[in-house]
């Protein structure tokens, strides 16, 4: 009987270890599947934030395209903002041991993607119909390129013009090159920057849009039974 009974706690003990593996997160997934997910988008978005390239006829060479908030934003609307962010946050934890920028670069990309992805995940969170995902790609889109200024006024290009010994005049002139007729560092960002950073976001909306609906039943295990 007591061998039995121990057979008993110990089956017992199994269920409830995985019951606790199998608690849903507020996505509807498993805390186990939601961390791979969340894992896995944030090494593909690493890999793409490696595969940045120079846009140099329409902005300065120093400013790189890139879709490595794709996968932050697909995360942000199948899992909840906060996996957008963590996506972002990962990917330049990743990303700075191949940098140059001692961090700061890192830092702005993280601020910028996280304002995106979690402002576009936010909202659809409570509007999860197309209009809604439509609205908050948009307003996600359009936070990301309005704190771009800030970010790059205050933060980026002070630490390029100490770091690198590089002149206000020198980054200007790289504008200048391309828009002769812009005189300050405020009407290059006002300019070039912001509307850059917006089609970039945008870019990613589109991607998405496009990948989102198939690709969700695979990100959450819901599969179709044929």
């Amino acid at each position: 009987m007591e061998k039995e009974k121990k057979v008993v706690e110990v089956r017992v003990d199994e269920k409830a270890k995985d019951s606790k593996d199998l608690k849903l997160t507020k996505a509807g997934i498993s805390r186990t599947r939601y961390v791979t997910v969340v894992g896995m988008f944030s090494a593909v978005s690493f890999v793409l934030q490696l595969l940045e390239f120079p846009l140099a006829f329409i902005i300065p060479s120093f400013v790189k395209m890139d879709f490595s908030d794709l996968p932050a934003l697909l995360a942000a609307f199948s899992l909840g903002p906060m996996a957008g962010v963590m996506v972002a946050l990962v990917k330049n934890l990743l990303h700075s041991f191949y940098s140059m920028s001692m961090g700061v670069g890192e830092l702005a990309n993280f601020a910028l993607c996280a304002a995106f992805v979690w402002t576009a995940g936010m909202i659809y969170k409570y509007r999860k119909t197309r209009k809604g995902a439509l609205a908050a790609s948009l307003i996600g889109a359009v936070v990301m390129a309005g704190i771009s200024y800030p970010i790059n006024f205050f933060v980026t290009y002070p630490f390029y013009e100490t770091a690198y010994h590089m002149p206000e005049e020198v980054i200007i002139g790289m504008y200048k090159a391309i828009l002769p007729s812009v005189n300050t560092l405020t009407e290059c960002l006002l300019i070039f920057n912001m509307p850059f950073t917006f089609a970039k976001a945008m870019t990613s909306v589109v991607l998405t849009w496009l990948i989102y609906k198939p690709l969700s039943p695979v990100i959450k295990g819901k599969y179709r039974k044929q």
